[in-house]
């Protein structure tokens, strides 16, 4: 791209014939390629709030809670691979904001968080609403930094936008002094960032073809963030060429085509066994991108630490992650784009021997599609299957955290990149947001939001930025009367002895009419099919309420089934 400046514009000169800050901010947003910003609106970065008002190619999405915007950033970044950008004011509304930069941080998850600051004159006096956000933000974004110098305002913006989208991508934090916002610059001209992405050595892949083909059983686990659909589609290319067998990592079902013959499931929360056992009798392992975390990993027990029995072999963006928890064979530094543009390089393994295991992997998982009977009336597992088998394959499906979402994990088939939204933190009330952000980005594609009742809570005020936004998604809401995943650890831990987990639950239907969308209600299994077609030819934003027996805590087992292990175990 050639050259742009910075300091190109009208209406804004400053005494001397400048540029005023904040207007500059949005031009070097401008030059860096940002089409559309999620925040709200505060006192303290007005400045740039006005610098919008002529930026029509940079459309504002203005939301009614900081953690939503900071979602819908996050949701965005994950969608294009660009950074999601969120904008907030001071204080409370930065400290919400963290929420979902801590998504950004732990997905890996590119994003420029702006934060309106107190004026410079002020600091460290606790000024109203005033922060230090390099010590808040220190350890859930890759930078955080104040502009306090008006003209280092393009130096800053390069440098974080690089740094948010090159290595192992991540959340970049800026903080703007309100008076610094209206001094007055001349920028320089500047080109847009680069994305910087570390590359694999030749005799790093024949080191890595050679322990593949010696190998008896070897699995493929793809993960992490940095990807891109060529990426996965090169991945696939090299499965079906090799005869590989490939599974996803917590959360990142959506890299690899679950119909596939090779994808043989799930590594997250309630592993099916069958691939468990796999993972155990595997003889090398090569892990594209995933850290290995907690979640994926089940509590860090799946594998030695810190050298896994198994022969290891991981490649990730981040040289930091490498060997931080666990030793490998091969240890090998480079972007997940980067890495499967030579693994489309590797000359084709013998996949012969392995064909049978394969066979058998990908049987095991199409066995975990057939629902299983849950109590109650409504049957998740059959509502799952038949949005299954019945939306759009570009059908986007985004979800937060809870029990719930294990229905839509185990029955749904993520068919294609990023038809999938969720956070590996496990931070609730992700799902609304990202869905409208999905539905933003991608207007022509359908887009379903699931969501625990707890959850939808944390967030369901974005039902508004939905309307406001003509974001017509459609929002199940998976309604149990309870904070499920807990009262299932407290039966777990403490049977019984039941205290802080149930809730009172407005009517979400009618809550759905009362913010101007489309409300449903289902108490049958029967009546999901027909609601669906109704909140799908509304043409508004649409809630549907599914109400659940809450002895269905997950799709295998029951509260009471748990309770009763518990005791029996204590002796009681």
């Amino acid at each position: 791209m050639s050259a742009s400046t910075i300091n190109a514009g009208d209406g804004d000169a400053g005494a001397e014939g400048g540029r005023l800050a904040g207007h500059a901010i949005v031009d070097a947003l401008r030059l860096h390629g940002v089409d559309m910003v999620f925040g709200v609106p505060g006192e303290s970065y007005l400045a740039v709030i006005d610098g919008l008002h002529d930026a029509n190619d940079i459309r504002t999405i203005m939301c009614r809670q900081e953690g939503g915007a900071a979602m819908m950033a996050e949701a965005y970044g994950k969608l294009t691979g660009k950074p999601g950008v969120c904008m907030v004011t001071r204080g409370p509304g930065a400290t919400n904001a963290s929420a979902g930069v801590h998504i950004g941080f732990q997905d890996s998850t590119p994003m420029v968080i702006l934060i309106g600051q107190v004026a410079r004159h002020m600091v460290d006096r606790e000024a109203f609403q005033e922060i230090d956000y390099r010590r808040m933000y220190g350890q859930m974004a890759k930078w955080v930094a104040q502009i306090d110098d008006a003209e280092r305002i393009p130096e800053y913006l390069s440098r974080a936008f690089h740094t948010a989208t090159s290595g192992r991508p991540g959340p970049v934090v800026l903080a703007l002094p309100e008076d610094m916002l209206r001094d007055t610059i001349t920028a320089p001209a500047l080109e847009p960032y680069q994305r910087v992405e570390a590359h694999p050595g030749p005799g790093d892949m024949d080191r890595l073809r050679t322990m593949m083909a010696d190998a008896e059983s070897p699995l493929l686990i793809l993960g992490g963030g940095g990807w891109d659909a060529e990426a996965c589609e090169r991945v696939k290319g090299f499965a079906e060429t090799s005869g590989v067998p490939v599974a996803c990592s917590f959360r990142c079902q959506d890299y690899f085509d679950n119909r596939h013959p090779n994808y043989v499931g799930h590594v997250g929360i309630g592993i099916d066994p069958a691939l468990g056992k796999r993972i155990a009798e595997s003889d090398l392992l090569v892990v594209v991108g995933a850290r290995m975390g907690e979640m994926t990993t089940g509590g860090y027990d799946m594998l030695e630490i810190p050298r896994p029995k198994q022969g290891f072999v991981h490649i990730h963006s981040g040289s930091d992650e490498l060997g931080r928890v666990y030793q490998g064979d091969l240890l090998i530094n480079a972007g997940p784009r980067a890495f499967a543009e030579a693994l489309g390089r590797l000359e084709p393994l013998d996949g012969s021997k392995w064909k049978a295991s394969v066979e058998a992997g990908h049987a095991a998982y199409l066995e975990t599609l057939k629902p299983e009977p849950i109590p109650g009336d409504v049957q998740m597992g059959e509502i799952c299957a038949w949005l299954n088998e019945t939306l759009p394959e570009d059908a986007i499906i985004t979800n937060g955290a809870g029990n719930y979402a294990g229905w839509m994990h185990r029955y749904w088939q993520y068919k294609m990149y990023r038809s999938g939204l969720s956070p590996t933190s496990g931070s609730m009330g992700y799902g609304l947001p990202s869905a409208v952000a999905a539905k933003l980005v991608h207007p022509d594609r359908m887009v379903v939001s699931m969501n625990g009742d707890g959850c939808f809570m944390m967030h369901g005020q974005e039902l508004a930025t939905a309307i406001q936004n003509g974001a017509n998604i459609i929002a199940i809401i998976i309604n149990n009367g309870l904070y499920g995943t807990i009262r299932m650890h407290q039966e777990r831990h403490y049977p019984g002895r039941i205290r802080n987990t149930e809730l009172i639950n407005p009517d979400f239907a009618a809550l759905a009419k009362a913010y101007g969308g489309h409300g449903e209600t289902v108490t049958r299994t029967d009546e999901f099919k027909a609601a669906f077609e109704r909140a799908q030819a509304s043409g508004r934003p649409a809630v549907i309420e599914v109400r659940i027996d809450p002895n269905a805590i997950t799709p295998t087992t029951t509260l009471s089934a748990i309770r009763e292990a518990s005791l029996a175990k204590a002796g009681r």
